[in-house]
């Protein structure tokens, strides 16, 4: 897809870096741990071993979704990929599509959905609109990106329904049929579909900072834990870090973030950098716009913790509400004490998508605070990697 025209000019310097020989770009490679100043990178050619002296990470974010019963069925996505789908392929991964959830992407992605012709049965927000209008002030620091996410809103007509209560993802063998929920008027209501996209606002991708030894503090705001940077994205020995990764600010804060972390660093090693004022003072103002989408859009705690026994909080090792909780019980109200007695966490997305909703569930039962609770601790690798790449020699 092409580059937003005022990124444009940064695609082609690093185009023009890479060609002149300035920079190494390798593509199609990804890290998948950290340690002792190497990164460990997988790509087709095989695990390669890089090592570096200082180190910038902008890992960006992932869709932040939250278990509804039923979830785990064929037929449930995340926003995100829903929008790749279209955006990539040219597809939409459904008939009939009903889009749960809150925040600007849940209102993007119908929008761009309709346009491309797909069926949109329904779009849920369980914000309601009265919490909604309480981050307005916040808001309007971007009133011009404010006013385009009220048009795209539109689009969607009477689609779209704010206030609602999720209850059940209904399902027979070959997936999702239905969602079950109740409108703001407490109404029950079922929408029929094959498809549902889900996902409130974004979490931060923070494993890759976690094992290269970045201390965290828990945001009750973005009920998340995020790493801990100063104003330059330093995050100390060394690291600097940049974008969602660290905080939830959006694409231009993040093209902030990285200029900032670049002259951090340039400053560390005793090399002129360019001044930094301007892109202090903008940052303030996208934090104030990203904290009225917070305050707009909340992570649903109640219904993480209103969970019924019997359903998946982590769809990767089928774990319950009920075994998060009975492991609460026998080992107190610990995330990582927990996840090694239930297993929650354990598998292929190493809590990237149950960890918030577990810690939720957690602190019902423990009657603690979620930072309280903590978080699980990341893994190397932090994406899935083939055995046998850990068997090369060297």
């Amino acid at each position: 897809m092409e580059p937003r025209r005022p990124r444009r000019a940064l695609h082609a310097l690093f185009d023009q870096l890479v060609g002149e020989g300035r920079l190494t770009h390798c593509a199609g490679r990804s890290v998948i741990a950290v340690h002792e100043g190497r990164l460990h990178v997988l790509g087709e050619g095989g695990l390669q071993v890089i090592g570096y002296d200082r180190l910038v990470l902008a890992t960006g974010a992932s869709d932040r979704v939250a278990p509804v019963p039923g979830w785990q069925n064929a037929g449930v996505y995340s926003l995100g990929a829903a929008q790749i789908a279209l955006k990539v392929q040219g597809v939409a991964l459904g008939r009939r599509m009903v889009l749960i959830g809150s925040g600007p992407l849940l209102t993007l992605v119908g929008a761009q959905l309709l346009k491309a012709g797909a069926d949109v049965a329904a779009v849920l927000d369980t914000s309601p609109w009265r919490q909604q209008m309480r981050g307005f002030w916040e808001l309007s620091a971007r009133p011009i990106v404010a006013l385009r996410g009220l048009a795209l809103r539109t689009r969607l007509g009477g689609r779209y329904h704010a206030g609602v209560t999720l209850e059940r993802i209904e399902a027979d063998g070959s997936g999702v049929v239905a969602v079950r929920w109740r409108d703001a008027g407490d109404r029950e209501r079922v929408t029929a579909c094959d498809m549902i996209g889900m996902g409130w606002h974004l979490r931060a991708e923070t494993h890759l900072a976690d094992i290269a030894g970045c201390a965290f503090t828990y945001d009750e705001q973005w009920r998340q834990w995020l790493p801990k940077i100063d104003e330059m994205g330093r995050a100390g020995n060394g690291l600097y870090l940049a974008g969602d990764g660290t905080r939830l600010f959006g694409a231009d804060a993040a093209e902030i973030g990285g200029r900032l972390a670049a002259a951090a660093c340039l400053s560390d090693l005793g090399i002129a950098a360019p001044a930094t004022g301007a892109d202090l003072r903008k940052l303030k103002r996208l934090e104030r716009f990203a904290r009225g989408l917070a305050v707009a859009f909340p992570w649903l705690e109640a219904m993480a913790r209103a969970l019924p026994d019997d359903a998946i909080v982590c769809r990767c090792e089928n774990v319950t509400a009920g075994s998060i909780r009975e492991s609460v019980e026998h080992g107190g109200g610990e995330a990582n004490r927990v996840k090694s007695l239930s297993r929650v966490g354990m598998g292929r997305c190493q809590g990237r998508y149950c960890l918030l909703a577990a810690v939720e569930v957690i602190t019902a039962r423990a009657g603690c605070a979620p930072k309280d609770v903590g978080r699980f601790r990341a893994q190397a690798p932090v994406r899935p990697a083939p055995v046998g790449v850990f068997l090369q020699e060297g």
